[in-house]
């Protein structure tokens, strides 16, 4: 078994502007159980997106953009859905990033079809049943290492260091023209990381600072703190706010807090007036993934008057409740909101 045997299948991102889900939602708003879930959900982002003042936020954990949902992401983005991204490094960095770099992630196995102990000699990583190239990803460890070599040697949030790839890949370094952090550039959507260096980024930031430390020069450091403060000054100068949360972790929790964040600076805004959570986590081991919505209200984070968990993984539903609110059309209404901008006054 060689390497070129395994890394074969691509996987394919799904496209919501090839089909409309319309009827389907339209049929599961009839029946029971994660089926009239999903079309609530679909019916709240519908909500949020035809309410023009509402900044809508997108967060990211989990693998789903390794499995094919990545397109999804940028078409919600470009088509003016979100407004706000919040992603671990691994889904930003390690998945679209590589991507961008020209690389792709491919069909594989569950464990015990071959052995990962196999796949580690064949320098193959395994995401469940997806398979990548690790000298490939050590690409993408090599790409943050050189811009962060490119830059003023400071302290950055890790919305000002992937504003800064994203306009390293839109002036020509791109090999795949539309991922997500390209994308976001184009449109000013700021992407948040609030655990950047688990990621490819970590290693090549890393790798920047021992370099640099050891010559005695100053170097690149990411700033969490920093951009804690700057989403919640994203809350508080949106009037309303929505939430299309994709697994839990550290994205989910950190763009729910920016309410509290904003009440000990002194600001009162409102609850997340929208939100959406989907899920396969279970709530009995009380962790933040499982944490469910209604109980994010008792910390004053999240209004519980629109709000839907689905509990289902999220490539089965995504593509549907996506493509459902791109062709039935409210975000052909909304102006982008350049969030960019605040960062720059």
């Amino acid at each position: 078994m060689e390497k070129k045997d395994l890394l074969k299948e691509v996987v394919q991102h799904i496209d919501i502007k090839s089909y409309d889900s319309t009827q389907l939602i339209d049929a599961m708003r009839h029946m029971s159980f994660t089926s009239r879930d999903t079309a609530r959900a679909a019916d709240i982002l519908m909500m949020m997106c035809a309410e023009k003042d509402c900044t809508n936020i997108l967060t990211l954990a989990g693998s789903t953009s390794a499995a094919g949902c990545m397109q999804v992401y940028v078409d919600m983005v470009r088509n003016k859905m979100i407004d706000v991204v919040v992603s671990t490094g691994a889904s930003i960095i390690d998945m679209d990033l590589f991507e961008a770099l020209g690389f792709k992630h491919y069909i594989g196995e569950k464990e015990n079809v071959v052995p990962d102990t196999k796949l580690r000699e064949l320098y193959i990583d395994r995401i469940y049943d997806t398979f990548i190239d690790e000298e490939e990803l050590q690409v993408c460890d090599d790409a943050t290492y050189r811009l962060a070599n490119q830059l003023e040697a400071r302290p950055y949030s890790s919305r000002e260091f992937l504003y800064e790839l994203g306009k390293w890949l839109h002036d020509g370094n791109a090999v795949k023209k539309d991922s997500l952090i390209q994308t976001c550039y184009e449109c000013g959507v700021p992407i948040f990381c609030p655990a950047f260096s688990d990621s490819s980024a970590g290693f090549g930031i890393g790798k920047h600072q021992w370099i640099r430390g050891k010559e005695g020069k100053p170097y690149v450091s990411i700033d969490s703190v920093r951009d804690f403060i700057e989403l919640t000054m994203v809350k508080m100068e949106a009037p309303q706010t929505g939430l299309f949360m994709v697994g839990g972790g550290t994205p989910k929790n950190f763009a729910q807090d920016t309410v509290v964040c904003a009440e000990i600076l002194g600001h009162e805004v409102p609850m997340h007036k929208y939100a959406i959570q989907i899920t396969v986590a279970d709530v009995r081991d009380g962790a933040c993934s499982s944490s469910t919505l209604l109980e994010a209200g008792s910390w004053g984070k999240v209004d519980d008057k629109l709000q839907q968990m689905v509990y289902a993984e999220g490539t089965t539903v995504i593509p549907l409740i996506a493509s459902y609110v791109y062709h039935n059309g409210p975000w052909k209404e909304r102006e982008y909101k350049n969030w960019q901008k605040l960062y720059t006054k």
